[in-house]
């Protein structure tokens, strides 16, 4: 492992870096602004969570279309140019004062971050890596909780000492003179695997590189949907409403914090060693069982009366997230091929994207209507268990293709 990383370095560092630079365009990164952004616009929860919605899902529309990309266009001169557009997005919401230049911006924050970055990081580390695609993936994505550890208490502080859209100037800063010149600096220099794999390319199922039109043909794509909906959109609504959770529970953010490094903990160790399930047993193993901490943890938040329970809600949802991260890295070139990855995967993505955007609209109508999303979790957790279930059919049926 230790030569795997000197190696690789430079390439692992490129997926890490736009995994933590996604960072800003994530909903928990963006939630901690929804108190302020909630009172400098009079929104309601369900005014603001249609507002997210509907960023999200033009987002979505966006990557669909231009996700292709990352298959013609090198990455040495895609990232940066998103990353560009990612700080402007940054510095829209520190200056804007209309909706309409909110919903721009959540638009520009949601798809270079949640979008593209996490699109380009996940199709190189996938086109990059062969036989240690699971370690590959898996490293990649500590970049995520990396962000998740380090940025919360900062971001709060300065919320509370220079005010929130001083703070999204800063995070501005930081994308554009931070995170830009080093994407460019270690982009610098691509990377290919070697050997006859890297000529050809490394193919999926009947031994064939996989389309987009061939993968929407094909039962396995519909088979999975629910289990690709399903974590982005529980994840998201629980960090989105994580300040109408504190109204409820009558816990204050500062007070939530230590959960973030609890989940960051148990989504690296996770991830690490789902990685190297993937390497060993394949990445299809994992399908029926990813989904059961997060039913268990959605079975947690409802009775939760300690901030304590809060920690353990996270750090329980993160062994999901810790199994997806790698499940999903390592599963799509696995069945249908790299050379026509950056398609494939900027559908799924896009799939993915549109769980986030519908899940805050949903549940925050429902809080609109009297359900407070604790109440909401019983539900939840049933779908994730029914889910799961219906993933062990689907491995059964998908083994004689692979």
């Amino acid at each position: 492992m230790g030569r795997f990383l000197i190696d690789n370095a430079r390439w692992l560092g490129t997926g890490v870096l736009l995994a933590f630079g996604s960072s800003f365009g994530q909903t928990w990164f963006i939630s901690l602004f929804a108190g302020e952004i909630r009172a400098a616009y009079g929104l309601t929860d369900g005014q603001w969570g249609g507002i997210y919605t509907l960023a999200t899902l033009s987002s979505a529309a966006v990557l669909l279309s231009r996700g292709g990309l990352a298959d013609t266009m090198p990455l040495s001169r895609l990232a940066p140019v998103v990353a560009v557009l990612f700080a402007c997005a940054a510095l829209g919401m520190a200056l804007g004062n209309t909706v309409w230049l909110l919903v721009v911006c959540v638009f520009l924050l949601r798809f270079c971050g949640q979008g593209m970055f996490t699109h380009i990081a996940t199709t190189a580390m996938g086109r990059w890596f062969v036989a240690t695609r699971g370690r590959a993936v898996s490293i990649k994505g500590l970049g995520y909780p990396l962000g998740e550890v380090l940025l919360p208490l900062p971001v709060v502080l300065l919320i509370g000492w220079i005010g929130w859209r001083a703070t999204w100037g800063v995070a501005a800063a930081v994308i554009l003179l931070v995170i830009l010149p080093l994407l460019m600096w270690l982009l610098a220099r691509d990377r290919a695997p070697g050997g006859m794999i890297a000529a050809m390319g490394s193919t999926g199922m009947g031994g064939t590189h996989w389309n987009r039109t061939q993968v929407l043909r094909h039962w396995l794509f519909w088979a999975l949907l629910p289990l690709l909906l399903t974590p982005g959109f529980i994840g998201t609504v629980v960090f989105f409403h994580q300040v109408h959770i504190s109204e409820i529970k009558g816990w204050t953010l500062a007070q939530m914090a230590p959960a973030y490094p609890a989940y960051a903990s148990v989504t690296v160790a996770t991830s690490l060693v789902a990685g190297w399930a993937c390497d060993r047993f394949g990445p299809d193993k994992l399908l029926p069982i990813a989904l059961i901490p997060m039913g268990m943890a959605m079975l947690l938040i409802g009775p939760a009366d300690s901030v304590w329970m809060w920690v353990l809600m996270l750090a329980v949802m993160a062994l999901t997230q810790g199994m997806v991260g790698a499940l999903w890295g390592a599963f799509w070139p696995h069945v249908y091929g790299t050379r026509y990855l950056g398609s494939v995967r900027a559908l799924t993505v896009a799939i993915m994207v549109v769980s986030t955007a519908i899940g805050p609209g949903i549940t925050g109508w429902l809080i609109d209507i009297g359900v407070p999303f604790p109440d909401q979790g019983l539900l939840l957790a049933i779908w994730c268990f029914a889910v799961a279930a219906g993933m062990g059919f689907v491995l059964r049926h998908l083994r004689p293709f692979l």
